[in-house]
């Protein structure tokens, strides 16, 4: 089977005014479909910046970040593009919902993008993340926790083979943030994608399959 990610010996360093800034040390991490894995660490430690290179949002300096086998280092930006309409979905803590767009429509847009509308699982995301009763509204009169629910819903609804998640459960309350995760792990299950979550907190880390610790730019 080939593994949905695979990042392979990458290093990672940023520019500073006293030199490069090593912030990956020759990271090894595979997941294969239906894989659920959390990503600890300390402030810093690079889980987002793992998390934007598996996404295609940065090219490593070294080694191979390969989805579904393709090393997308060498991609172009557009490419890279492409991969994420088709193949991967984000969800980050910030929503980047659409304002202009209904809550159906902000559900939609991806799976729209990748050519897989699906009303029927649109609508089974809506229901299972407590969205039917908002599904007219825009996101402005939304509270921050269901922006949130949306943006998970819209990631799913692609059916992606890969979810990157940057504490997507960040802004809910601690109940609700359970609830949401393990619906998120169903959902992921039933759609067959693999999942990459980035977390602070320990009760939901424990939620996933695999758990792995970034520190001083390797992982443990």
């Amino acid at each position: 089977m080939t593994p949905v990610l695979q990042l392979e010996a990458v290093e990672k360093a940023y520019d500073s005014s006293e030199g490069p800034v090593p912030v990956l040390r020759g990271v090894d991490l595979t997941l294969n479909a239906a894989d659920t894995l959390a990503l600890t660490g300390e402030s810093g430690s690079g889980k987002s910046t793992l998390l934007h290179l598996a996404a295609g949002l940065e090219t490593a300096d070294k080694g191979a970040v390969r989805i579904a086998g393709a090393d997308i280092t060498p991609m172009s930006d557009t490419a890279r593009a492409a991969l994420r309409r088709s193949d991967i979905a984000v969800v980050f803590q910030q929503f980047n919902l659409i304002p202009s767009l209904t809550v159906a429509d902000n559900i939609a847009f991806q799976a729209r993008l990748a050519g897989r509308t699906d009303a029927a699982l649109a609508a089974q995301l809506a229901d299972r993340l407590g969205l039917t009763a908002q599904l007219r509204k825009y996101p402005e009169a939304l509270s921050g926790g269901q922006q949130q629910r949306v943006a998970i819903a819209r990631a799913l609804a692609a059916r992606p083979r890969l979810l990157l998640a940057d504490e997507p459960t960040g802004n809910l309350d601690e109940a609700t943030a359970a609830k949401v995760m393990t619906e998120m792990r169903n959902l992921v299950a039933e759609v067959g994608a693999a999942m990459l979550l980035v977390t602070h907190s320990p009760a939901l880390a424990a939620q996933m399959e695999r758990r792995a610790h970034l520190s001083a730019g390797r992982l443990a």
